[in-house]
């Protein structure tokens, strides 16, 4: 007899079972004065036999209860309100929350409730087509760092346009993301030049450098 759903109390001596759960379950349940009968509803067969003792129906059959166990980390990560894995290591470090055990976090897995709330669109699915007749008709425009390395005119930043006809892509190395405006327009004027042709359309990711 497999029982499933089962609610675990911690702590708890005694394995109770739910006559209204079981019922639910397709069980039907006799008492007799001194036995408890726990039968198929479909067969009659008697599953379980609970010996009246003090008042309660116990059973005696051997019963495993097979328990799946989340990981303890995860769990407080999902009890402190999905709290990040370096914070709670700052939170056991400096004993800041009553009853945090002492165990070492680790970002080993995916949290999916996490990746679901930061996730601000629906993915969308690729296209093999292009979307564009000309070159310099639509432009992709991203922002970059800063890099952990200095490039070799000083600068920390990069602003990487992609041409969505030919593929073809820029890269303006700037100090600061203040200076991607003033870079952009700079690379507007080189790029009519070069093309004679105008640009018809940006898409960014609405970063406030745009």
């Amino acid at each position: 007899m497999i029982i499933k759903d089962v609610g675990l109390v911690d702590g708890l001596k005694h394995s109770l079972l739910s006559i209204s759960q079981l019922c639910d379950k397709g069980y039907k349940i006799t008492f007799e004065p001194n036995l408890c009968l726990i039968l198929d509803s479909n067969s009659s067969e008697t599953i379980l036999v609970g010996k009246r003792v003090n008042n309660v129906s116990c059973i005696t059959s051997s019963m495993n209860c097979l328990l799946i166990r989340n990981d303890e980390s995860w769990l407080w990560h999902r009890r402190l309100a999905h709290i990040h894995m370096y914070h709670l290591n700052r939170l056991v470090s400096k004993e800041l929350v009553v009853g945090l055990p002492k165990l070492k976090f680790e970002r080993d897995r995916l949290c999916e409730a996490c990746q679901k709330g930061k996730q601000t669109k629906s993915s969308f699915k690729p296209l093999n087509v292009v979307s564009t007749s000309r070159p310099l008709e639509l432009l992709h425009m991203d922002l970059f760092g800063p890099s952990r390395t200095m490039s070799l005119g000083g600068n920390y930043y990069g602003l990487v346009i992609v041409d969505d006809y030919s593929r073809f892509t820029w890269t303006l190395f700037i100090a600061t993301k203040g200076e991607a405006y003033h870079a952009y327009k700079r690379f507007v004027k080189v790029i009519h030049n070069e093309k004679n042709c105008g640009i018809s359309s940006i898409k960014s990711d609405h970063g406030g450098e745009f």
